[in-house]
């Protein structure tokens, strides 16, 4: 049976079947921790235990680093020939894309996404990472430089070492290949720290990895709490590389323990803000207003470059907002993940609920007005019905902080100059999209926006050539693309005296 053809009750009945894999992945196989400690992952849309996971701690982060250490000495992985890395990681690919029923499982039951986003989104969006990847592997190339003639002078281009991928729970699979993907391409082997709300499918990915020919130790995962086996993975002195996803706070303190251990290199993609700018001239007011719906309300706003701040030119902000209200209040509405007509999943924890609901109750309090939303359904779950504030001040604190949740707020500008002002009075700088006819008024903009990645009449479109990370407090690196994949190498320069 085709998988788009599965009804809520087939859903159910697979997921109540599947088993799962619960222990570290590390040297080809699954190992408990050596301490023996478990702890528990939540489902959010039941709020119930849906499995006990083995914790990983210092002790654990060392096997796995030494583990990988020892193939980054044999270069079993590194100097495997280019076209042969390339054939593995294509397959690692098309394994994740023929194993698309049990990633959709994993992620939807630990972090509460619909399951049609699973198999529509972050499966083949996956997928896709791994193959552009491996395509790319034999496409780094050295430099030859123009010298005097009694020297040759060439620039090589080599692997890290060892990286440490810390990633989040809002896209478990994805996130993991925007890392893992780019470091393996790159000939470095890699310890995974997936995030403790949602650590399975990033151990089926290392199991994968292996089947598709991998060598045993170049990819390992260990799960466990930010606080030790993050912050273990963060210090290792064997790790050459942290590439995180995740919160600026955390991403901070990346920084700090790279200072404090060996100086490790650091990429970060962290918190967003992302205005998205309608001006009066824009092409199309519906099409803008189901792009400003989708942009914040997509995936529960349980993401980094959510369309958040809606800054809305004067002479059109009535007559949008009204359509707003009346498209908004029904597109995404609380349901089972498993049912796939659902389009609003539960947030990933109760305890992030409650995270969000106070920042709804400082808008009422600071004065914005709710037009909808920002209620907790009457069912089980960790759920927030999609909320929209008109009338907000940009130095609000829902205008200012990011809420991680499905939260609009609606600032209203005069014209361009007003919005590029509103729009960089932010310590982020992640992403920004601007609506307007004018050609001359979109490159200007484009130009004077603090952000990495901007949309003109559009929001959240891209490809894998597109680098994906931002400016100010959002981090610094990019995902996706060469630029990623370069990213994870150094340079060797050899100057040859011919004499």
């Amino acid at each position: 049976m085709k998988l788009a053809s599965l009804g809520t009750a087939d859903w159910h009945a697979r997921a109540a079947a599947l088993r799962f894999e619960t222990r570290h992945f590390i040297d080809g196989r699954y190992v408990d921790s050596i301490g023996g400690g478990r702890f528990t992952v939540v489902n959010p849309a039941t709020g119930q235990p849906l499995c006990e996971v083995s914790a990983g701690g210092a002790a654990d982060i060392d096997s796995a680093v030494a583990s990988a250490r020892r193939t980054v000495a044999s270069r079993v992985w590194s100097r495997m020939a280019p076209r042969d890395r390339m054939a593995i990681l294509a397959e690692f690919g098309r394994r994740i894309e023929a194993n698309a029923e049990r990633f959709a499982l994993l992620d939807t039951l630990c972090m509460g996404k619909p399951i049609t986003d699973m198999l529509t989104i972050d499966v083949p969006s996956a997928a896709r990472n791994f193959a552009y990847f491996a395509e790319a592997i034999d496409k780094i190339e050295g430099v030859v430089t123009a010298t005097a003639s009694d020297a040759f002078h060439y620039i090589l281009r080599e692997p890290l070492g060892v990286v440490g991928c810390v990633v989040p729970w809002n896209y478990p699979l994805l996130m993991a290949a925007w890392k893992v993907a780019p470091a393996l391409a790159a000939g470095n082997s890699v310890v995974l720290k997936p995030a403790e709300q949602s650590p399975l499918s990033g151990l089926l990915m290392a199991e994968l990895f292996v089947e598709a020919g991998g060598p045993p130790g170049v990819f390992n995962v260990v799960n466990g709490l930010g606080e030790s086996a993050g912050a273990s993975l963060a210090l290792h002195l064997d790790v050459a590389k942290i590439a995180f996803t995740g919160s600026t706070e955390i991403g901070k303190q990346m920084l700090i323990y790279a200072g404090q251990s060996n100086m490790k290199r650091v990429s970060l993609e962290c918190g967003g803000k992302t205005p998205q700018i309608f001006l009066a001239d824009l092409p199309d007011l519906d099409t803008a207003v189901t792009y400003a719906i989708n942009g914040i309300y997509g995936n529960m706003g349980e993401v980094c470059n959510a369309g958040s701040r809606l800054l809305i030119d004067r002479p059109i902000a009535r007559e949008f907002l009204a359509r707003f209200i009346e498209k908004g209040r029904s597109a995404y509405r609380p349901g089972d993940p498993l049912d796939p007509k659902t389009n609003l999943g539960p947030l990933v924890t109760a305890g992030h609920r409650a995270r969000v609901m106070g920042y709804i109750q400082r808008g009422k309090a600071e004065g914005a007005r709710l037009e909808f939303g920002g209620t907790e359904p009457d069912r089980p779950g960790a759920y927030v019905e999609p909320a929209l504030f008109s009338g907000v001040d940009n130095r609000m604190t829902i205008a200012q902080e990011e809420i991680f949740g499905p939260v609009a707020a609606a600032v209203e500008v005069d014209g361009i100059g007003e919005a590029l002002k509103v729009a960089n009075d932010s310590k982020f700088g992640l992403a920004a999209s601007v609506w307007t006819r004018d050609l001359n008024v979109a490159l200007k903009t484009v130009r004077d926006l603090e952000a990495g990645v901007i949309w003109v009449n559009c929001f959240d479109h891209g490809d894998m050539t597109q680098p994906f990370g931002g400016y100010k407090q959002s981090g610094q690196g990019r995902d996706k693309c060469l630029e990623s994949l370069l990213s994870y190498t150094q340079t060797k320069s050899a100057w040859i005296h011919l004499g």
